[in-house]
């Protein structure tokens, strides 16, 4: 019988869909923009695919909504192997965690967050000198480490199935610049992961000429409709070939010549959303994810309201080989799954399919 440890960050990606793009530092003002927590719910999915394929587990788990109701939520008794001193969690409390699990030598580590939770994870088991695997269920906004599954269902089902072990890279990006709209990613260390092709990528950023699909995107903008344009360079691009300088990692709102709100949360989109409302996204360079990673502002109730125009570069294309979605609504990734026309030029298209 295998024993997976389980540890969940219970603040992961609350600052996603309120347009923090991260949780670091900035829970109290993501709970005052109504945030909600993201990573429990994520958790449970997971570990109900751990239950459906092997309800014999072993599950130990860190206390409270930390691991133990998450397990308990999911159909496990889980033994408890502590907990955290007090309301709010920390790195600390998961830090403990890991190393519970270590010393009780489970197989596999289980750990529900973001990058920031997968360097708490992976530094701990340095320290210790340990080499137990880890994988990853994507729940906070920067997600550009190798060691998260594709969605919760697949982390989970990775957990229980995998065979044979590798070592991965765990990267990081600084929030504060995330917010200014750079990106530098920074190796903070590397781990035991499962084998597996459901395990995403580490996150590369894409290049190629983009200037033909974004003019071919303003040609033919619509009177009346209201354009939600997500972040990246890509439909950066977008945005400056309909005459104005966006939001580099954040979504904006365009319509008949307008911006309506710049780095808009969740919320703003909501209310500025019209009677005919298109999204334009790029999947991300290197795991190919068209909503669900850096974007969660474009939550499921967005999307439901709106078409949605995917552009990319031919060579990012050419490096993916298919698409990804997680939105969090397993409905609604199912209805956006299967074959999609995205614009890699002016006139021209590309099927893709989204898995």
């Amino acid at each position: 019988m295998r024993t997976v440890g389980v540890v969940v960050n219970p603040i992961a990606g609350m600052g996603g869909r309120v347009g923090l793009k991260g949780t670091d530092g900035k829970v109290e003002e993501a709970r005052a923009r109504g945030a909600e927590p993201r990573a429990p719910e994520r958790a449970v999915t997971a570990l109900r695919r751990v239950h459906e394929l092997a309800p014999e587990t072993g599950v130990l788990a860190y206390g409270g909504r930390m691991g133990a109701e998450e397990a308990r939520e999911a159909g496990f008794e889980p033994t408890v192997v502590g907990g955290p001193d007090s309301g709010e969690t920390t790195a600390a409390d998961t830090r403990a965690a890991v190393r519970a699990f270590v010393d009780r030598g489970v197989d596999v580590i289980l750990f529900v967050g973001g990058d920031g939770t997968a360097v708490d994870v992976t530094e701990t088991l340095d320290e210790l000198d340990d080499e137990t695997p880890v994988i990853g269920v994507p729940a906070g906004v920067k997600v550009y480490s190798e060691v998260f599954g594709v969605t919760p269902r697949a982390a989970g089902g990775i957990a229980v199935r995998f065979e044979e072990t590798e070592r991965a890279e765990v990267n990081d990006i600084d929030e504060d610049q995330y917010r200014e709209g750079e990106v530098h990613t920074e190796l903070r260390g590397v781990v035991n992961v499962p084998v597996a092709d459901e395990r995403q990528s580490s996150k590369q950023l894409g290049g190629g000429t983009v200037e033909s699909l974004a003019e071919g995107v303003a040609r033919e903008a619509r009177d009346g409709v209201t354009y939600v344009l997500g972040p990246g360079s890509t439909v950066g691009a977008v945005k400056e070939a309909l005459g104005f300088s966006g939001t580099a990692l954040g979504v904006d709102v365009w319509r008949d010549g307008e911006v309506l709100v710049a780095d808009a949360a969740e919320s703003d989109i909501l209310a500025a959303l019209g009677d005919e409302n298109v999204i334009v996204v790029s999947p991300i360079g290197g795991q190919g994810f068209v909503f669900g990673r850096g974007n969660q502002q474009l939550s499921p109730a967005v999307v439901r309201q709106c078409e949605v125009e995917v552009v990319a570069s031919k060579r990012k294309l050419d490096d993916l080989g298919t698409l990804r979605v997680d939105t969090g609504d397993p409905d609604l990734d199912e209805e956006l799954r299967g074959w999609l026309q995205v614009r890699v030029g002016r006139y021209e298209r590309r099927l893709m399919k989204v898995v």
